[in-house]
């Protein structure tokens, strides 16, 4: 799979041609003795400063900020023109920089109207396809936003604060976060030196991340004290799997994003739990914002030898069929699988769990998913120096055909989580492993809807993926 090329760093804003200057205002001296000469020649200045304004306003455009706008079909001509009379008349010097993310940004917002389309800028755009690929450039540290008051209401934390606020839930093993001393529990309150108060966990992440060499300077809070902590930023390798053996004989394994590695990372894990003996397993998918759908029809595939995981349908009536690939760990229906979904599951998280629900895989439990079901191309624009777009190219549809959109993939055991419930304690865990307890293997195979080989190849590079409320990331 070949994900957009990443982007390099954004060129500087072009200057654009400086402003010239206006005409000096001629200085008119009347007679001392002459009433009449002083009157016409207050009229003659007057006439010659406004014929001089008004060449000058006239004029200006082409001197001042050398406008030019080619318009790409007639409908675009008043948009070309307000740009020429911006660019010729503003008091101002203009930043064409500013003024074309503007206008992409307009564009999508107010023309498209797809909340899953729109515009990157270059700093957002390399943090996206840094999330996507599993690699970037930072502190190697899971953090998260936290609601001291609230823990259950992280709707209202969009900004961080005294209330809301950022908290290392896990260093890498290894990675510059942990060898610095970061632990699990601490919370960031400042980012080289200024408070994270008032931004968003977004922010922070284009701060926390950079240049492999580089240092940032984390001001952390643990228990009472207060104190600075310099990282030295290095290359890293999301661990987008976390996987454990619980009573004894159920390996439960998370997936926490669909990037480029994360197939990988899931086949070497459930090949641990199942070497360990495992004969049930949960799948955690619960916040799992999306990803790659090549690594969606991977990850499934594990749990299904044959048949449908989705089809993706395209304008012009065009239809991909994503067929599970053969070879899964865990496709024997004497597994029982039991899948764990919340209402942040979104996405690349909704293609598994509806196919693995459709095909009569597995179990879901908890609540229902997001309800996204677009697919999305990321591309860069000027090789990534000015940004990228991400642009809804189809949409994709379960096994049998069902939309998820708006409702979400629905669970076969809801749970509800009463209010005040303590952030410890996983009720939906806890019914996925009493419902487990009952169960001694599947009553079937999943029923096959047609050939793995009879799949047409995938696209590499097309993203399904929820980024509109995030509340966890990489650092």
């Amino acid at each position: 799979m070949t994900p957009p090329d990443p982007p390099t760093q954004p060129i500087a804003p072009g200057d654009s041609p400086p402003a010239s200057t206006a005409p000096p205002k001629p200085t008119w001296i009347p007679a001392r003795n002459s009433t009449v000469t002083w009157i016409v020649g207050l009229a003659l200045a007057a006439v010659l400063g406004a014929i001089l304004f008004a060449g000058g306003y006239l004029v200006a455009g082409g001197n001042r900020q050398s406008a030019t706008c080619a318009a790409p079909t007639a409908a675009f001509a008043a948009f070309c023109e307000a740009f020429d009379q911006l660019k010729d008349h503003y008091v101002d010097k203009l930043d064409d920089t500013k003024l074309a993310e503007a206008a992409i940004q307009g564009m999508f917002q107010d023309g498209v109207q797809d909340p899953f389309s729109g515009y990157m800028s270059p700093q957002d755009f390399q943090q996206a396809l840094g999330s996507l690929s599993g690699k970037f450039s930072g502190i190697g540290a899971e953090m998260a936003v936290k609601n001291l008051k609230e823990p259950a209401n992280l709707a209202a934390c969009a900004t961080l604060s005294d209330n809301c606020v950022l908290v290392v839930v896990s260093p890498i093993s290894g990675s510059p976060a942990d060898k610095a001393g970061l632990q699990p529990g601490d919370v960031v309150s400042a980012v080289d030196g200024k408070s994270v108060n008032g931004s968003t966990i977004q922010d922070q992440i284009n701060k926390v991340r950079g240049p492999s060499g580089s240092q940032v300077k984390l001001t952390i809070k643990r228990g009472t004290r207060t104190f600075d902590l310099s990282i030295t930023r290095a290359e890293i390798t999301t661990q987008e799997v976390e996987s454990k053996m619980l009573d004894g004989h159920v390996g439960y394994i998370a997936l926490h994003g669909f990037s480029d590695s994360s197939p990988d990372q899931f086949h070497a894990a459930l090949k641990g739990l199942l070497d360990k003996g495992a004969t049930q397993i949960v799948f955690d998918l619960r916040g799992n914002p999306g990803g790659y759908i090549e690594s969606a029809q991977r990850i499934a595939s594990e749990f299904v030898s044959s048949g449908t995981i989705f089809t993706q349908e395209s304008s012009g009536g065009a239809v991909t069929r994503w067929a599970a690939l053969g070879g899964g760990l865990a496709t024997n229906p004497k597994i029982p699988v039991v899948v764990l979904i919340d209402n942040g599951s979104a996405s690349a998280s909704e293609i598994v769990s509806a196919a693995l629900k459709e095909l009569h895989r597995a179990t879901l439990i908890g609540q229902h998913t997001f309800g996204k079901n677009t697919v999305q191309i990321w591309a860069p624009l000027q090789g990534g120096a000015a940004g990228g777009v991400r642009i809804t190219i189809s949409r994709w549809f379960p096994p049998n055909h069902d939309s998820v959109h708006p409702n979400g993939v629905l669970p076969n055991v809801a749970v509800t989580i009463p209010a005040g419930t303590p952030p410890e304690k996983d009720l939906i865990l806890d019914r996925a492993l009493a419902f487990l307890a009952t169960q001694t293997g599947s009553h079937g195979s999943p029923a096959a809807s047609g050939s793995p080989t009879a799949a047409l190849a995938p696209v590499a590079g097309l993203v399904s993926w929820d980024d509109r409320a995030l509340h966890w990331a990489w650092f």
